[in-house]
């Protein structure tokens, strides 16, 4: 008697499969468009991959080589969303391609909006009227949430920056113009390390949190060893600081923060002039600002 040939078993391949799958063919895309020189990096010989390569990918990223290859091979290892955060910023994903990024991963984006949402119209009209005084509103993580026009140009221009830069911990560790902009700057960076580190305990396993740690110990040894120190301070700790303002020269400004939140959210921190020699600064920005505004 003839035996029929056992059947073949095919793998049906599961939601997660295709997910991976897609993710992988993702990053290989979005890889293949970055140019080595977009990156900042040497193009060197015998270059025959287009854009960059996974090696360059991980280093821009601070990941594993093998962990990054894993991921683009779609294997199954898990992925964390400070990861992804790195892995988004180094292949220069826009707003729509880092929230399908996160989506095929099955992460949740920590930093989803950066923008003003939140910031009610009352407030936003309150920093109008604080002008020519710079004012901004901000969360406990240092994001600027919104800005009058004075605050915009304390330092450079903030409108210019692409949303998700616009954090005071980054912008001061590793924005040139912002590093250059404190007269006291090694008492500044010490402070803001350390109220940093304080406002955290309180956000220890928030993704958004832990996402701007990643990029601040990646990017600035300056920050890297005040971190390790474990200074802490309370978010009240404030005092006189002294700006270069490019347009008008040095202010001594005196920062004041009023919480519109609970303690731990949202505050509103404004900057009053020390002297009458800044003040007088401050009223001449503020007509160099209306001046602009007006053409």
């Amino acid at each position: 008697m003839l035996q029929e040939p056992p059947t073949a078993v095919v793998a049906v391949p599961t939601a997660g499969d295709v997910r991976r799958g897609e993710l992988a063919a993702f990053l290989r895309s979005r890889r293949e468009r970055v140019s080595p020189e977009e990156a900042g990096l040497p193009r060197g010989p015998r270059r025959r991959t287009p854009g960059l390569r996974r090696e360059e990918v991980a280093h821009l990223a601070a990941v594993g080589v093998t962990w990054y290859t894993w991921l683009e091979q779609a294997r199954d290892i898990k992925v964390s969303a400070q990861v992804l955060d790195a892995i988004a910023r180094a292949l220069r994903l826009d707003r729509g391609e880092r929230s399908h990024l996160f989506a095929l991963a099955g992460t949740v984006d920590p930093m989803p909006d950066t923008g003003c949402a939140g910031v009610s119209t009352e407030l936003r009209l309150m920093l109008e009227q604080l002008d020519p005084l710079p004012a901004c509103v901000q969360n406990a993580r240092y994001d600027i949430l919104a800005h009058n026009r004075a605050y915009g140009r304390l330092v450079a221009d903030l409108d210019a920056l692409p949303p998700d830069e616009r954090n005071c911990m980054w912008l001061t560790f590793t924005h040139p113009d912002w590093r250059d902009a404190f007269a006291d700057r090694e008492e500044v960076i010490r402070a803001m390390a350390a109220k940093f580190r304080a406002a955290m305990a309180g956000h220890i396993a928030d993704p958004a949190w832990k996402c701007l740690l990643k990029r601040l110990l990646d990017a600035s040894p300056e920050f890297r060893a005040l971190w390790a120190r474990h200074e802490v301070a309370p978010p009240t700790a404030y005092g006189t600081r002294m700006f270069r303002q490019p347009d008008v020269g040095l202010l001594r400004l005196r920062q004041t923060s009023l919480w519109v939140a609970p303690h731990a959210g949202g505050r509103l921190v404004s900057f009053t002039p020390v002297d009458d020699e800044s003040r007088r600064r401050l009223e001449r920005l503020g007509e160099i600002l209306r001046a602009e505004s007006a053409r």
